[in-house]
């Protein structure tokens, strides 16, 4: 795998020094106490940027808003390490925080964490995403000299069968979502719509990453699955706007309704703001029917 990251400008690569470094601080700090002897031995074995960074078409946007990710995969030497909320929680606030209070970082921060073991078996089945990290991502830091297996690609047949059993899935349910998140705001029900309609938008950027990639984060964070999904698919990054306070709020409720529509007293959400999510949503759903219509119709 590559190493060089002078396509980068130094303020990046400055970035990148500081990632590197929350990672083992937070990571440290997770296992420092631990009994377990797997956890005890616990070890990343590799940080590895992708994505747009990586490839060198990364887009800093200030005046819509817009910025592409950091997109950073960590391997560590145990499944267990994986768990987000154990392990890898407070890296990920300090990357928000870093990014949107403080400033000390100039883009924000796309955190997954697998296992080497299921880095390879991800391989071994033909996966895209990972595929590509192995051909096109660059290691920011490496515990020895252990490698990656051989990939073994997929026939195009074979992947895009694969890719059609998903599209049926998570589009029909996203779409599912958005029709019942539909007739509850004409019930009056605005909070259960608010869930329905985060729903609808998770399903449908896992049925963009899915179908384009053969993999999909499991996540429930929108915000995260939208700059995974917009850095393989440009075409979605004007269903969001940016650049007016109003649009933000509304995201941001959106985001929350997960949790707290469903559970905090204090979440509320209006009828001109759903109506707003709703076309939104709408212009998603047929944004990633296109999307996924090209992929499917490639030779």
């Amino acid at each position: 795998m590559k190493t060089d990251l002078d396509h980068l400008p130094g303020s990046k690569q400055r970035d990148l020094a500081r990632i590197v470094e929350i990672l083992f601080a937070e990571f440290e700090d997770a296992t420092s106490l631990a009994t377990q002897k797997w956890k005890k031995q616990g070890r990343i074995l590799k940080v590895i940027l992708y994505g747009s960074h990586a490839r060198g078409d990364w887009v800093a946007d200030p005046v819509g808003g817009y910025y592409s990710d950091y997109d950073i995969l960590v391997v560590v030497n145990d499944e267990r390490l994986t768990d987000p909320i154990d392990y890898w929680y407070k890296a990920e606030d300090r990357f928000l925080r870093d990014y949107g209070v403080t400033k000390k970082l100039s883009a924000p921060v796309g955190l997954i964490v697998h296992s080497l073991t299921d880095v390879n078996q991800q391989l071994s089945r033909g996966r895209p995403f990972f595929i590509d990290i192995v051909r096109d991502g660059i290691v920011l830091y490496e515990l020895g000299t252990q490698v990656f297996d051989t990939p073994k690609p997929l026939s195009p047949d074979e992947a895009r069968q694969e890719a059609r059993q998903y599209f049926d899935i998570w589009f029909t349910s996203a779409s599912q979502f958005l029709v019942t998140a539909k007739f509850d705001i004409s019930q009056g029900f605005n909070n259960h719509a608010a869930f329905l309609l985060h729903q609808a938008t998770e399903h449908f950027y896992h049925t963009v990453l899915n179908v384009l990639t053969l993999y999909s984060p499991k996540s429930h964070k929108i915000k995260f699955l939208r700059d995974k999904s917009e850095d393989i698919a440009r075409d979605l990054i004007p269903v969001w706007p940016r650049d007016s306070k109003f649009a933000r709020r509304c995201f941001e409720l959106l985001q929350q309704a997960y949790v707290n529509a469903r559970y905090s007293a204090h979440y509320k959400i209006t009828g001109p703001e759903l109506e707003w999510l709703v076309e939104r949503i709408e212009l998603l759903q047929a944004e990633v029917k296109a999307v996924a219509a090209r992929r499917l119709a490639e030779g």
